[in-house]
């Protein structure tokens, strides 16, 4: 069973960058579409980026569109979001998710994942 683990959530000010990183156990991260997600308070989870298993696909939400990197290695089975110019809207909880599709496949549509993170709090604010 596919375990999935966020970590380098935190604190930053408007402005600044955080690398958020999604490591995944008891399987191996190749043969499968990683989605990126983010859930403020009192709204609904939304999907923010995706990247295909080959890595050559990947998708933004427009809000944070030449902001943020999505990127994976799966040598170390891992896949990271790095997030620059952050903007105290970026604040969220943010969950990474697995599914187990083609090689181009990408979508940051909530209901296409099956394997689910933790989450990690990241918080933006002055």
């Amino acid at each position: 069973q596919l375990q999935l683990v966020e970590s380098g959530g935190g604190f930053m000010q408007p402005g600044g960058s955080l690398r958020l990183s999604c490591a995944a156990s008891a399987a191996t991260l190749d043969r499968y579409t990683i989605g990126w997600f983010w859930q403020a308070p009192g709204k609904e989870r939304e999907g923010v980026s995706c990247i295909s298993r080959s890595g050559d696909v990947t998708r933004y939400a427009d809000s944070v569109k030449d902001r943020f990197t999505i990127s994976r290695d799966n040598a170390k089975n891992t896949v990271s979001l790095q997030m620059n110019t952050l903007k105290p809207e970026d604040a969220a909880v943010y969950y990474c998710a697995a599914v187990p599709r083609s090689l181009l496949f990408c979508s940051m549509v909530e209901a296409s994942y099956d394997h689910w993170g933790q989450g990690t709090q990241v918080t933006v604010s002055s």
